[in-house]
């Protein structure tokens, strides 16, 4: 049995413990938060005895072998980057693992920085997309994997959210379903600067199209100007989707519901519940962290190497709209990468 603890005892927090009814490989010991008030109130809706306002302290006197850093990317009271240092401290305290909250960076300066600490950490990074985990996107990518659908041809993939706040999400579900082939080419642009000083800052909207390794193209859209809206929410967080075409048929997923169609069977769909998927993604997510400490080779799919391209990516698609060309990937991202795009929009 892992021990678990966690950093940051917000609401997004909630989501990472409730799924614990489902995780059998560990069990919160002990959490740590500034904010008292947060602390106790997650600590007696979870019945955690063991709390902290350091985080150095509770490393050191609970040892544990996961830490869910689950915090906002960036010191509201500054803007500046925090998932570095935070991280930081983890590794120079030999955490074996931690699960990061997204978006894992916000800019190149703290992307450069992470993608060093990446190159020289024992630490297992992982970043908490838990989308690759939901029951019906398992189950849809084991047909894309049984070659139910033929060869892959074409991605494509959208969220009505930003391109940092769901861009993250969406990156990694083409990712998954295509073995984590790397992105190579990127050709995109941007709009919108409303959401540029806020928590998580960026672009309203972007739109990309990509070409990966394995020669797989995806086009690729964020933001309320060009994603599809998916069902009758108002709400731009309820409309991730994925669309995957091969030679001989299709899969689908969306938040509350699926498509497929495949030589034998043709075409089907179905609902399920987004909430119920999530829970059950989240402990998968985590899950996985443990096997990867019982076994080096089972690699987690969402780990720091493979989040820190997917970010690159998401930079390239801001160069490209900076620079009015397709932007070669990976590439090393300008400092003041935000600021130009503050300027320009």
């Amino acid at each position: 049995m892992y021990k678990c603890a966690f950093l940051g005892c917000g609401g997004r927090a909630r989501g990472h413990a409730q799924a614990y009814q489902h995780v059998k490989g560990g069990k919160i010991v002990a959490i740590c938060d500034m904010n008292e008030d947060l602390l106790n109130s997650f600590g007696d809706e979870f019945e955690i005895d063991k709390r902290y306002t350091d985080i150095h302290q509770m490393l050191d006197r609970e040892c544990p072998d996961l830490l869910h850093i689950v915090t906002a990317p960036i010191l509201r009271s500054t803007g500046e980057p925090i998932r570095h240092s935070l991280m930081s401290i983890a590794a120079e305290n030999k955490v074996p693992a931690a699960i990061v909250e997204k978006p894992i960076a916000v800019q190149s300066e703290d992307w450069r920085n992470l993608m060093e600490l990446c190159q020289n950490t024992q630490t297992k990074f992982v970043v908490n997309t838990q989308l690759n985990f939901h029951p019906r996107n398992l189950e849809l990518k084991r047909n894309v994997n049984d070659g139910r659908i033929g060869d892959i041809k074409f991605i494509d993939a959208s969220a009505r959210s930003t391109p940092l706040d769901q861009g993250p999400h969406v990156l990694q579900l083409v990712s998954s379903y295509i073995d984590n082939s790397q992105p190579v080419k990127v050709f995109g642009q941007i709009s919108g600067r409303d959401h540029l000083e806020g928590a998580q800052p960026s672009p309203g909207n972007a739109a990309a199209s990509v070409m990966y390794e394995n020669g797989v193209r995806a086009s690729i859209a964020f933001g309320t100007e060009g994603a599809a809206k998916i069902n009758d929410s108002d709400s731009v967080f309820h409309h991730k989707r994925v669309a995957v075409f091969g030679t001989h048929g299709f899969t689908h997923w969306q938040m509350a519901g699926w498509e497929r169609s495949t030589p034998e069977d043709g075409y089907e769909s179905g609902v399920h519940s987004y909430g119920e998927e999530d829970l059950l993604g989240q402990a998968g997510l985590t899950e996985a962290v443990f096997t990867w400490l019982d076994d080096e080779e089972q690699v987690h799919p969402t780990h720091l190497a493979q989040s820190l391209a997917e970010f690159n990516l998401l930079m390239g698609i801001y160069a490209s709209a900076l620079r009015h060309e397709p932007i070669q990937l990976p590439f090393d991202p300008p400092d003041g990468l935000m600021d130009s795009l503050k300027k320009i929009l």
